[in-house]
């Protein structure tokens, strides 16, 4: 069929029903004749002889001039992306469905986009910018421009902007949280703040009984060694525990009217030191059960014992520290004197480096030890009496050796904190009752107290807010001494009830067990009789 038999029986379909006036064009149709760079002209008959078939793009387009915007029946435009269908005999071409655009139609606000407004953008200053070369910094440039800059009204033109928003993006609703926020914002919590949620048994773990303990603030009757054996003073007797196994013996006895007044582990090993109220000192091998000497030089009972490697210090009642050498056959190294009255507490610090010994005259002295020895030197580096009752309670920081923390009794009832390179007090806090005894934890940054007066309690500081984690009851008459298992979860502690209690406080990664209430124990079960 030829190219012109061909378009008159399209026109002929096309004319059945007479021409459709007022029709506009598709916005389609616009947009792909923009594209292919040609112009559709509509109303009126198809002219054949001036119609244009192109096989490459099989698109036909009117070309009749006569009245722009307008299509009629006769015009026709197929792409290969919309193509045309033939409408049948009889029937009107249906009309395009796509809508038309309403001009006059505003963007409306508050969407998600940000569309720039011509009116607010200064086109001479961004093409500058767009074609400025920052690299060249001749003189050409320069004066290019300050002309600039004097033709945009005198503005700096490194401040201004080349695009310009006609609003602002719109404010979130009241109350509005971002959910991502809190995953780019949020730090790792450190293992001290979990550490607040940790449970804590508010019931010992195992009851021993402790006949004859003596009821003596002033003395030091408990110690636990690093190969788990706890060693316990019960007037003149002293028994062994050993924690792992259960196994109880007693070490020895004395003879008369002597009691036993102080026991101090030397830190590795298994040499026991007791001190007697004659004034001597005992070294015992625990392993052998046998006395390997005996050591005088106290004209009073030694109520006090701590060891630095090879170094004994002992105080006695009558205010006299000495440092005893266990290796030599003259042991007495240094005789010292800080007190006016007796020495009721002693410890050596983690490092060695300082000693610090508390009194009943209240005093708090800490001692520096010789360059290159164990022993301290004779005189005090800091004498120390912000408490107002005696000291006897004394623990060193392990992870930071150079703090003390110190307790006073009734009098006082004050936990001191001491930095001991300056001496100054770091802080204090009333505990509003008499402190027998401190503790730190090797495991978490806190600190354990034994208390008399009124409540008999044992209470978990967290360090260095000093906030009360726990409060630990039980004891019916006050807490005197305290000592920590080796491996740093149990803390043992000695009433004046006649009681050993041992408290899991520190059982890493504990979970908390559901309990329907107080739990009894059996008396075969958790309580043992050290005889």
């Amino acid at each position: 069929m030829s190219q012109f038999k061909y378009l008159n029986e399209m026109n002929a379909l096309l004319n059945i029903d007479g021409p459709l006036t007022n029709v506009p064009m598709p916005r389609w149709q616009k947009k792909k004749a923009q594209e292919n760079n040609l112009s559709v002209i509509s109303n009126g008959p198809l002219n054949s002889s001036k119609s244009v078939l192109s096989s490459s793009t099989n698109t036909t387009i009117s070309t009749n001039k006569t009245t722009p915007n307008k299509l009629t029946g006769s015009d026709i435009v197929r792409t290969k992306k919309t193509p045309s269908k033939t409408p049948a005999k009889g029937k009107s071409p249906s009309r395009s469905k796509t809508p038309t655009p309403n001009k006059g139609a505003k963007t409306p606000g508050g969407g998600d986009r940000f569309i720039p407004t011509r009116s607010a953008i200064n086109f001479d200053l961004g093409h500058f910018k767009i074609n400025q070369d920052d690299s060249s910094a001749d003189s050409p440039s320069k004066d290019l421009q300050k002309v600039m800059c004097e033709n945009l009204h005198g503005t700096d033109i490194s401040k201004q902007r080349i695009l310009s928003y006609q609003v602002k993006a719109p404010a979130p609703p009241e109350g509005f949280q971002n959910p991502m926020r809190v995953v780019y914002t949020q730090t790792k919590t450190p293992a001290s703040a979990k550490s607040n949620n940790r449970y804590i048994p508010q019931a010992p773990d195992r009851i021993l009984d402790a006949p004859d303990i003596i009821d003596d603030y002033y003395l030091n009757l408990v110690d636990w060694n690093a190969n788990n054996v706890l060693a316990v003073a019960l007037e003149s007797q002293i028994y062994l525990w050993d924690a792992g196994s259960g196994k109880i013996e007693q070490l020895l006895q004395l003879e008369g009217n002597d009691y036993v007044c102080s026991v101090s582990w030397i830190q590795e090993g298994n040499h026991l030191a007791v001190g007697t109220t004659k004034g001597t000192i005992e070294l015992w091998d625990c392993n052998q059960m046998r006395r390997m000497r005996t050591m005088d030089g106290h004209s009073a009972r030694v109520g006090s014992l701590a060891w630095n490697s090879y170094i004994l210090t002992s105080g006695c009642r009558s205010g006299q520290i000495i440092h005893h050498d266990v290796r030599q056959r003259e042991h007495n190294v240094l005789t010292v004197s800080g007190h006016t009255q007796e020495v009721c507490g002693l410890r050596w610090s983690t490092d060695g480096k300082y000693l610090a010994s508390g009194g009943n005259d209240n005093v708090l002295n800490i001692w520096q030890a010789v360059n290159g020895g164990n022993h301290s030197q004779p005189t005090p580096v800091y004498t120390l009496t912000s408490h107002q009752a005696a000291v006897k309670a004394l623990a060193w920081c392990p992870w930071q050796p150079n703090i003390l923390a110190s307790g006073g009794g009734t009098a006082d009832r004050h936990i001191r904190f001491w930095n001991c390179s300056n001496g100054s007090c770091v802080n204090a806090i009333d505990t509003k009752s008499q402190v027998c005894a401190l503790l730190w934890s090797p495991t978490y940054k806190e600190l354990v107290s034994g208390h008399g007066f009124a409540n008999n309690q044992i209470i978990i500081w967290k360090y260095p807010g000093m906030k009360k984690m726990t409060e630990l009851t039980g004891h019916t008459a006050r807490v005197l001494h305290l000592a920590m298992s080796p491996d740093g979860t149990t803390v043992l502690s000695a009433g004046a009830d006649e009681t050993l209690r041992l408290w899991k406080c520190f059982v890493k990664n504990s979970t908390k067990k559901e309990t329907t209430g107080p739990v009894k124990a059996k008396a075969s079960a958790l309580k043992q009789s050290i005889r």
